[in-house]
């Protein structure tokens, strides 16, 4: 997707403050440092919209970023942080679990996982959650770029083998500073929005 216009629409804690117009929403999950903002920013072709920080935990909201008027990119709070505070790990878990399992405009999930270090403990939880509740997950392996090309398949094999991937599920290596992945990620985007070979199975399932 050629991206036209995009800028952040809505900043918020709970659904009073989420879109009110049923777009799509794509949402973004890792663990905190795992190069979320910079992935955002890659796939939206901006520099810096979605803010990126040397401070891990630092994102406590739900961002949602409006793309060419069609859609939403769906920013999480980071996972995994030790130094964050255990009463805002169980406000920003109660967050993410409300807006996961209940919202209705939420078409897939982008997992981040660092494709230099087998998936932790955080990670394998969470995937292993998000395919509890039936959703649909793309895998980006970021920081691709801090690898030797001849190091990349093995790497990806390992998360694959830690997470228990099948065949058919999706892991795209990505790296922000060459800007690889950006298009594979687009192409499975793509298919959760209006016209795409997914978004016909929402359509389908809504009517019955």
């Amino acid at each position: 997707m050629k991206v036209k216009q995009c800028d952040l629409k809505y900043i918020g804690t709970n659904f009073s403050h989420y879109p009110m117009d049923g777009k799509p929403e794509i949402a973004f999950a890792g663990k905190s440092n795992v190069g979320k903002s910079t992935l955002i920013n890659a796939i939206l072709g901006r520099k810096a919209l979605a803010r990126t920080s040397s401070q891990p935990g630092k994102t406590r909201t739900i961002n949602f970023y409006g793309v060419n008027d069609m859609m939403y990119v769906v920013d999480l709070p980071g996972y995994g942080y030790a130094k964050v505070p255990k009463s805002e790990v169980a406000k920003w878990g109660q967050m993410m679990e409300e807006y996961l399992t209940r919202r209705e405009e939420l078409r897939a999930i982008i997992l981040l996982i660092d494709i230099r270090h087998e998936p932790g403990k955080n990670d394998i939880m969470m995937y292993d959650w998000l395919k509890h509740f039936g959703f649909d997950i793309i895998i980006a392996a970021t920081k691709s770029d801090k690898l030797n090309r001849s190091q990349i398949p093995k790497q990806l094999a390992v998360i694959r083998k830690t997470l228990k991937l099948q065949p058919q599920d999706v892991l795209i290596p990505f790296s922000g500073e060459k800007k690889t992945g950006v298009e594979e990620l687009w192409a499975e985007i793509e298919k959760f929005l209006p016209g795409g070979e997914k978004a016909a199975e929402f359509e389908a399932e809504a009517e019955e």
